[in-house]
């Protein structure tokens, strides 16, 4: 017995003291300890070390340490996640595509499969028609300029048969459980107030034509293979200024939704979900207004937010008022122009474990990927947006900041999973959640500018570790 207490303090003095990474091999003493032991995964903001696992850590002990400490209480539960991933835009499919055979196969098995090299993306967002990091902006009925087509007999998913479908049916082929939120960047140009795949509004007399291009879309995706989980009524209903992009205020979506989208849906028996909003954390009145409106409420399953502005507490402000709809966090982009180090600090902080503490059921980062010039886009499009990956010939490609931060979730928590409690201690940011299989999962962010050493208290017991200053760790039990 001796001996096997001097091993399990050689392995915890190994762990707090050494930033080398290891092999997925587990080590002979610490198999012993394997009904207890903690598996420990790593990202440096410095990229020293990037998703890589650590030696395990030592068991939970009796006795308490003098450090902070994270107390893990599964007793007390939040919400359950549908999952982590990005927007699968039309131009990341393009530049994906652009990887010779085996290079692609392999990418999108380390993307969505769950593997040990996998980091097994659960959610994944697109775009009806065209985003603005598409090549050009389109929409499945494109008319010259006079015409309409009021009974939608012109719609047709074309503009997307040949990538963005056969790329959604080869990752279903990988993980066919995973869920795909659609939303809208411009209606149809005809069915707008002003000429131009840019801004205006959607005239009223289209709202009815309008739902059922919702149906069509669901349905012929559908006939594709493809289920359609939620949808949104419009990106960024408040920023009319990109392209494509639609000016849709509150009262607007209100109406549409309880007049039109949602008895459509109903009247199709279609099961998608309605989520409202879309847009930044600065305005929780608007999905407030909607959730407020009698009519549209029982058509809505929640809101959505982006994190451009405002502050990621705004996702509880609208789940407290109304505690029965889901909230969504969707998208929030990292910028050519930011560091590795201060993007992985803050999108942890924020994205994953400030939207999962505020009861989203989802974190998305925006573009899966793009090419070394940040594209394609289209004119007028983000030109800054910076990929999970960039694509930069037919064999090789770069895992970016966002890779790394949607990982660190993806990889180890499981749609399905429920977030559990966790104390916040310091710099120390944290989440936790219980896996399906009954895993404790503990992601940790030293927002600090200083290494901390800290205690992890689970039912009683405390193990002791260490995180460089913003470093991401993801603790596994």
């Amino acid at each position: 017995m001796k001996s096997l207490f001097l091993l399990t303090i050689s392995v915890l003095f190994l762990n707090c003291s050494s930033s080398k990474s290891i092999t997925d091999k587990t080590p002979a003493t610490t198999a012993l300890l394997a009904p207890t032991q903690m598996d420990f995964w790593l990202t440096k903001g410095d990229q020293s070390v990037k998703l890589q696992k650590q030696l395990a850590i030592s068991p939970f002990g009796t006795k308490p340490k003098t450090f902070p400490t994270i107390a893990v209480d599964e007793s007390k539960t939040f919400q359950t996640i549908d999952g982590f991933g990005y927007t699968l835009t039309g131009g990341s499919v393009q530049v994906i595509n652009q990887l010779n055979a085996p290079k692609r196969k392999e990418l999108l098995q380390e993307l969505f499969g769950s593997g040990k090299n996998a980091i097994s993306v659960s959610y994944l967002r697109i775009s009806i028609g065209a985003s603005d990091l598409d090549a050009m902006p389109f929409t499945y009925i494109d008319l010259p300029i006079g015409q309409t087509d009021m009974n939608l007999e012109k719609f047709s998913l074309a503009p997307n048969k040949n990538d963005v479908i056969p790329m959604l049916k080869e990752i279903l082929a990988i993980n066919p459980n995973i869920k795909i939120i659609a939303t809208p960047w411009s209606p149809p140009v005809w069915m707008k107030d002003k000429n131009s795949s840019i801004g205006g509004s959607l005239q009223p007399k289209y709202y009815e034509v309008y739902a059922q291009y919702f149906v069509k879309y669901i349905q012929q995706m559908k006939a594709e293979g493809i289920t359609i989980d939620a949808i949104t009524p419009q990106n960024e209903p408040l920023h009319p200024g990109n392209n494509p992009s639609l000016l849709m205020l509150a009262t607007q979506q209100a109406d549409f939704i309880k007049n039109h989208l949602g008895p459509a849906f109903q009247n199709a028996n279609l099961k998608t979900k309605i989520i409202t909003y879309d847009h930044n954390c600065n305005k929780p009145e608007y999905p407030l207004a909607i959730l407020n409106d009698a009519e549209a409420y029982p058509y809505v399953d929640g809101s959505a937010f982006h994190l451009y502005e405002g502050d990621i507490s705004a996702l509880s402000t609208v789940h407290d008022a109304f505690p029965n709809k889901n909230v969504y966090f969707t998208e929030q982009y990292t910028s050519n122009t930011g560091s590795f180090d201060g993007d992985l600090k803050w999108h942890l902080r924020n994205v994953i474990i400030g939207s999962m503490r505020n009861w989203s059921k989802t974190a998305l980062e925006w573009n899966l990927a793009n090419n070394a010039s940040f594209g394609p886009n289209t004119p007028g499009g983000c030109t800054t947006c910076k990929g999970a990956l960039t694509i930069e010939n037919s064999q090789n490609f770069t895992r970016n900041v966002a890779y790394y931060i949607i990982a660190h979730a993806s990889k180890f928590v499981p749609a399905g999973s429920v977030r559990i409690a966790s104390n916040l201690s310091g710099n120390l940011q944290n989440v936790a959640f219980k896996t399906p299989e009954g895993k404790k999962v503990l992601i940790v962010e030293n927002d600090g500018d200083t290494a901390e050493t800290f205690n992890i208290k689970y039912n009683e017991k405390w193990v002791t570790t260490s995180l460089e200053a913003g470093s991401v760790a993801t603790y596994i039990w």
